[in-house]
């Protein structure tokens, strides 16, 4: 029996991506985002978000295929990371679907500008292709490490 998993479907760029619905908390209407000094480009600031402070990073400049203008479709992403949430800026979240493990493929190594290294496949769907992004991979240690500290200032 073949593995069945819900993704909630994302554009950027006006490419359709995919996320497992287990690793997002949420999906927030854009707000107000507080900038923080000396960060990287992509984190775009914190959010009060139900009482938590959540670093808001740009999808898009995170993977390095433009930067997101900001429209009513506009949403967040709540993601975990480790244990750090965080909002991931996309801009639009638009469908939750069924996919099935037979009809994903591993990824190439490059597609669309994105790297393999945050991708958990390409689902074939029969209009077009779904890149399955593994949310988990989206950061390095490193950058992990500088979001932590935006919390904690």
């Amino acid at each position: 029996m073949e593995e069945v998993s819900k993704v909630i479907v994302f554009e950027l760029k006006d490419e359709k991506y995919g996320v497992d619905i287990q690793q997002v908390r949420s999906i927030e209407r854009l707000q107000n985002v507080t900038e923080v000094p000396r960060t990287a480009a992509f984190i775009k600031g914190v959010i009060n978000l139900r009482g938590d402070i959540t670093p808001i990073i740009d999808l898009k400049e995170r993977l390095q295929i433009g930067e997101t203008e900001y429209t009513d479709e506009t949403r967040i992403l709540i993601i975990n990371i480790d244990t750090i949430q965080v909002g991931l800026i996309v801009d639009s979240a638009t469908d939750v679907v069924d996919i099935d493990s037979s009809i994903i493929d591993p990824p190439p190594r490059i597609i669309g500008g994105v790297t393999d290294d945050f991708l958990r496949g390409v689902a074939k769907l029969e209009d077009k292709l779904l890149i399955l992004l593994d949310m988990e991979r989206v950061l390095t240690l490193e950058e992990i490490n500088e979001v932590q500290e935006v919390i904690e200032d």
